[in-house]
């Protein structure tokens, strides 16, 4: 079995209607560490942020992401705040989408990781698939 660079990983997602995306994403992010803790975004937070509510309720939402074999451990999201989610996790790298690359919070969620020695690495999305292109699709059946 070949090293991974990482011991403690970290992702979040809504994970809402679980599809082939989310699977390559926590996929990915496996092949970087020994152990993979996913943030599952709350109902509350998903409505917070997102100003709408997931279809699957945040319960079935965790229990799916922690049925997962990539998945060493599932926690729920509740603030958007990595850097206390790190204090309390402590991993050495957090995964996130190639979207939010670029962005004035990754950009400064990268200087306070690296001040925490912390790696950042950005992750592509699957073309084509999403939970929102999913509701657009169940909305035209």
């Amino acid at each position: 079995m070949m090293k991974k660079k990482y011991k403690r990983g970290y992702t979040t997602g809504v994970f809402d209607m679980f599809h082939i995306g989310h699977l390559n994403i926590l996929k990915k992010a496996k092949e970087y560490c020994d152990f993979l803790i996913v943030g599952v975004t709350t109902d509350e937070l998903c409505n917070q942020v997102k100003h709408k509510n997931p279809v699957i309720p945040f319960e079935e939402r965790k229990e799916i992401v922690k049925a997962i074999k990539y998945v060493d451990m599932v926690v729920p999201q509740v603030n958007m705040d990595k850097i206390s989610t790190h204090a309390k996790l402590q991993y050495d790298v957090v995964f996130v989408g190639s979207d939010w690359k670029g962005t004035k919070a990754w950009n400064e969620y990268e200087k306070a990781f690296k001040e925490l020695g912390v790696d950042v690495i950005y992750l592509p999305y699957t073309i084509g698939i999403s939970s929102s292109k999913l509701r657009e699709k169940i909305v035209k059946l």
